[in-house]
């Protein structure tokens, strides 16, 4: 018989169809039972999930060989594994992954309280049968080439010389080279514990802004365990709560103020995959792509995420540390009278003090420290009559309230600036060179300090 290798059937670990796991008690009594997740480790190894104390626990610490029957999702075919335990693994990044892929279909299941990893158990596979039956015959190859996706990947990144240019780079990348069709990057705000969306393809909205908990659905947990999270079945995207109504309400009793931008996935996602974005082993954000499509991506498309995930986190962390243009002393000794505003009703802005939310018309903006940073524009274009701005100064500003690490100032001013394009086509930001950029505002503006 024809050595079957482990890696040949990866497509059956992929938690697409529950396993089955049979034991042997001391005295020879067999227990079968059904499995949450057999995971592949590397070519010898499997990884089972340990979630309750049961029968099949207590077998396999008193005895522990078994076997396990999995079968392809998409041919049909059983195989039956011969396994050794070895041990339980409470930490480490085989429990991580495993953690975050359990999490992330528990969040979605309202089954938190039940779907909880309590270790990873590791079994030696010893053989490998095939199951005689009548398998299906088995799916072309993709027609597109992951490697080569990869490569060209990296050539398009490399020529990126801005955060805006790099963000959209990523997301025509996977569109053109992977057939990925729905995608957005989330970058993480480390004080708020939240991530928010600030670049997104595919969708009818761009949904810039929205903001998702460190934690919660596929991103969030993502993100909170800093490890991919892979889900092949319906989920719904009307679980994300992403956005908590702010306590500003307090401030003007009877006047509804809606901080909650609609997040952009699909309405009824069949697979979804998220794979964090870290650079010197520190978490930036959350790449993240979703199909309609059952089982859209597997094992190598996940490989090819992470690779592509790096090179964005990399790239982002280089042009974070790139070379800004020094602090001009005239930039903020400029005492020159407002210039003159195109003529039209004037805007109304007002800037809550409680998150530095910021509503134009009535109409919510931005919050945090973008709203701190447009706030801080506006103020010194209508008392000093500047329109130029440097990210240096921004960062030496403490009343914007940027964190002292990590900052992410790039990837804010790309969120203000498309929330603008959006919401407020009369003020806008211009990119003027590296480190450089221009407050253009064409209508009069009347500025309001709240709280």
């Amino acid at each position: 018989m024809a050595t079957i290798e482990l890696s040949a059937i990866r497509g059956c670990l992929e938690g697409a169809v529950p396993s089955m796991m049979a034991t042997c008690a001391q005295d020879g009594t067999p227990n079968v039972a059904y499995l949450s997740q057999v995971c592949y480790v590397d070519n010898r190894h499997v990884a089972l999930s340990f979630q309750f104390f049961n029968k099949t626990r207590q077998n396999i610490l008193a005895n522990p060989y078994a076997s396990a029957l999995v079968m392809h999702p998409r041919t049909a075919a059983f195989f039956r594994l011969h396994l050794h335990y070895l041990r339980t693994e409470t930490s480490g990044p085989t429990f991580e992954s495993m953690k975050a892929q359990l999490a992330g279909i528990a969040s979605h299941t309202g089954m938190a309280g039940v779907f909880k990893l309590l270790g990873a158990d590791i079994y030696e596979v010893l053989a490998i049968e095939c199951v005689d039956g009548a398998p299906l015959p088995a799916p072309p190859a993709p027609a597109i080439g992951l490697l080569g996706a990869l490569r060209r990947s990296a050539e398009r990144l490399m020529r990126c010389s801005g955060t805006d240019e790099l963000l959209q780079a990523t997301l025509a990348t996977l569109n053109d080279q992977m057939n990925v069709q729905h995608a957005m990057v989330l970058m993480l705000d480390a004080t708020a514990h939240r991530l928010y969306t600030v670049a997104s393809a595919g969708y009818a909205t761009s949904g810039v802004g929205s903001e998702i908990e460190m934690g919660h659905g596929v991103i969030g947990v993502a993100a909170r365990e800093c490890t991919p999270v892979r889900i092949s079945h319906v989920t719904n995207a009307a679980s994300y709560s992403h956005a908590v109504r702010s306590s500003m309400q307090l401030l003007e009793p009877g006047v509804a103020l809606d901080t909650d931008i609609p997040y952009p996935g699909l309405p009824e996602p069949h697979s979804q995959l998220a794979v964090p974005i870290v650079s010197t082993g520190r978490l930036l954000g959350v790449l993240f792509v979703e199909s309609p499509l059952e089982m859209r991506f597997g094992y190598e498309d996940e490989d090819a995420l992470v690779a592509i995930a790096g090179q964005l986190g990399a790239a982002l962390e280089l042009l974070q540390n790139a070379a800004e243009p020094a602090l001009e002393a005239s930039s903020t000794q400029d005492t020159a009278p407002p210039r003159a505003h195109a003529g039209g009703p004037a805007l109304e802005l007002r800037h809550y003090r409680a998150n530095d939310s910021v509503f134009i018309d009535g109409q919510y903006l931005i919050k945090g420290v973008a709203g701190a940073i447009l706030w801080k524009l506006l103020r010194d274009h209508a008392s000093m009559g500047r329109s130029d701005f440097t990210n240096r100064e921004l960062r030496l500003d403490q009343s914007i309230g940027l964190p002292d690490v990590a900052d992410n100032l790039e990837a804010r001013l790309v969120l203000l600036q498309r929330r603008l394009v959006e919401n407020s086509p009369h003020i806008r930001i211009e990119k003027t060179g590296r480190g450089r950029f221009r407050l253009r505002v064409d209508r009069p503006v009347t500025m309001l300090q709240m709280g």
